[in-house]
């Protein structure tokens, strides 16, 4: 089979890169994989660990699986955003990450990806199989095998035209197809993306603690986010591309031009305060169509109050006043530090003496004595 003919398909349908790669991992993948499980560095994400076999080998996944055709989409910004969030920060306003400020990218990835693997069946009679994260794929150690780039040491993919803006998505098939060159990794001695990181998430070159990473802090955990990572978060609210916006690579990057993956002018710069305010079914209209609508309004709030925290600002008062008897527990345990962060003692007196008292969710209760603890003049 041409793998000519299916890069040009896949060029056409409107990705930016093609590579293609053997059905197999090696020892290096397995051991990566195995180590980051043994060490509970996946946290919440207990699929990591149930579907560990089947991620390490992609024969096990699909035992008829021959080669991979792996595509990547660039979603380069078109501003810096770091600097972005810097210029956010004192004005009330969140950071999202690059990647969820428009379309879900698994909803575009998935239908260029089942054209073309329509294609390669009806036209070149090849029996195949795909995946955009919705099955347990090492598609970073994929995408090396097919050229596209290397695993950097931010375990993120980095491509030499891309940087580290790229989406991936996978078709196997049971067709032989001739592999690419694997990348080589050129990360050298650079260390940007382990050093810029706000909550020391990275213990060592290529590996990731994701229990202690923002992005995995403020999307994947489901429970109250520790007071350690709090003031890391900044204005953070879905996601951190710190360590993907340092990397050198990006400079050879060109901005996206899928309409798909730029910004929605609301989703650049949101006010924490409008955000804050949602409720189920406005939180549900706002993010229609958006990777964020997965992790749920009560997450996202919660996320919101440890930004409105950090602003210091007191005039955010009464938006967090309005979410200390919220029925989730996650958002009132933040509502309770937030105010603690931003208001007087006087308010946060009058507040504690409304709530605190009849509140009945152990980790609520104990925000409110720690954040009474840090206004002595308070009395308890």
């Amino acid at each position: 089979m041409s793998t000519v003919a299916i890069r040009d398909k896949a060029l056409a349908l409107g990705f930016n890169t093609v590579g293609f790669a053997k059905a197999e991992t090696n020892a290096d993948a397995r051991s990566w994989l195995s180590e980051f499980i043994a060490n509970g560095f996946h946290g919440d994400m207990g699929w990591l660990a149930a579907n560990e076999d089947r991620r390490a080998s992609p024969r096990k996944l699909w035992p008829d699986a021959r080669s991979v055709v792996v595509v990547g989409s660039n979603y380069a910004p078109h501003e810096d955003p770091l600097q972005a969030m810097h210029r956010q920060q004192p004005y009330g306003r969140g950071a999202i990450s690059v990647y969820a400020r428009n379309r879900d990218y698994h909803d575009v990835m998935k239908k260029r990806l089942r054209a073309l693997a329509r294609w390669m069946h009806e036209t070149l009679g090849a029996e195949v199989k795909l995946f955009v994260d919705t099955a347990p794929v090492m598609e970073k150690f994929l995408g090396q095998q097919a050229g596209l780039g290397w695993q950097g040491k931010h375990t993120n993919l980095v491509s030499r035209e891309f940087g580290s803006w790229m989406f991936l998505g996978e078709i196997y098939t049971a067709a032989e197809l001739s592999p690419d060159t694997p990348e080589q990794d050129r990360c050298g001695s650079c260390d940007r993306c382990q050093t810029i990181c706000p909550t020391d998430a990275f213990p060592a070159p290529y590996k990731l603690d994701a229990r202690r990473c923002i992005s995995y802090l403020t999307i994947e955990h489901k429970g109250h986010i520790a007071e350690e990572f709090r003031r890391p978060m900044g204005n953070r609210i879905y996601g951190c591309d710190d360590c993907l916006a340092v990397c050198p690579w990006n400079k050879f990057a060109q901005p996206t031009r899928e309409p798909a993956f730029l910004p929605r002018v609301e989703l650049t710069a949101p006010r924490l305060a409008d955000l804050a305010a949602l409720d189920d079914e406005g939180f549900r209209t706002v993010f229609a169509g958006s990777p964020i609508k997965r992790v749920g309004r009560d997450r996202f709030v919660r996320n919101v109050l440890i930004a409105i925290g950090n602003t210091g600002d007191p005039s955010l008062t009464p938006t967090v006043d309005g979410l200390l008897d919220d029925p989730a527990p996650v958002v009132r345990a933040m509502a309770v530090w937030a105010l603690g962060q931003i208001a007087d003692t006087a308010h946060f007196s009058a507040a504690h003496a409304r709530h605190a008292h009849q509140e009945d969710d152990p980790a609520v209760a104990a925000e409110w004595r720690s954040a009474s603890r840090s206004m002595p003049r308070l009395a308890v």
